[in-house]
């Protein structure tokens, strides 16, 4: 019985010399691994923070380097007592395939929605025309966007479609070209209608004073011709400028002008 509880004693203490350094030093390493990614995310949050980082994507990051450091931990500990990974690689690699295909679609949007938060084509209160909707960028997400056109309704778009097709940020600019055109008979003569006309428009308080506006005849018919007006007013409120300025026009033209064909 003795010789046994030597035999046993001696294939223990044989093993804690085998394999105690490695044990001991990969304890070490799990200690200062957990210490170092703590630090990395608390800088990470710090510079996310400094580099206004849009608020939908730092949890994300956070999560992501968060979990990338965790298993780089962990198999630098299975690598340091001895155990072998070519198992644990081959089911992450067939699992990963089969989540690849499952969330082909899921994870275009997801891809897309990084794309969108970290180039900014465009930003929460812009106003854009995509995949025919035109309206108000009410949020960002990572997999979808929500818009909301002029008639409040809710579209929730994908964000693939959105990184994939044109988009046109109608609101980045500040300013918007307002273009309006006014059908008179040859009666009126030319000079005097641009004239009321380019009166009018500086007398419009919407118009951006900065940028030069345009009166001029863009087509010629055979008894009257087509009056093209260029003005820029806020992209904000477009629409409401819009119909305020053709109200506007056609009082001013009732007020000074005859012979009105067909205003439009």
């Amino acid at each position: 019985m003795n010789r046994e509880l030597q035999r046993a004693y001696d294939k223990g203490f044989d093993w804690l010399l085998a394999v105690g350094p490695r044990l001991l030093f990969a304890l070490i390493v799990l200690f200062l691994g957990l210490w170092f990614i703590k630090f990395v995310k608390r800088t990470l949050r710090q510079r996310m923070a400094r580099k206004r980082v849009h608020s939908s994507l730092r949890p994300f990051i956070e999560s992501l380097v968060y979990v990338v450091l965790q298993i780089g931990l962990v198999l630098a500990i299975m690598q340091i007592l001895g155990i072998r990974l070519t198992i644990f690689a081959a089911v992450i690699a067939a699992f990963g395939a089969a989540a690849g295909l499952a969330l082909s679609g899921t994870l275009q949007n997801f891809a897309s929605g990084i794309l969108i938060l970290l180039l900014k084509p465009f930003k929460v209160g812009d106003n854009i025309l995509a995949q025919g909707i035109e309206g108000t960028v009410s949020s960002i997400q990572i997999f979808y966007t929500v818009i909301t056109p002029y008639d409040n309704r809710t579209v929730i778009m994908p964000n693939s479609k959105l990184s994939n097709e044109v988009i046109i940020n109608i609101t980045q600019q500040g300013f918007r070209r307002l273009d309006v055109t006014l059908t008179f008979s040859k009666q009126n003569e030319l000079s005097t209608v641009k004239r009321v006309i380019s009166e009018a428009v500086k007398a419009f308080p919407e118009i951006c004073r900065d940028k030069a506006f345009r009166v001029g005849v863009s087509e010629i018919g055979v008894g009257d011709y087509k009056i093209q007006i260029n003005v820029w007013v806020k992209a904000h409120g477009f629409e409401y400028t819009r119909m305020a300025f053709n109200e506007y026009l056609l009082h001013v033209i009732d007020q000074n002008l005859a012979n009105i064909e067909n205003p439009k």
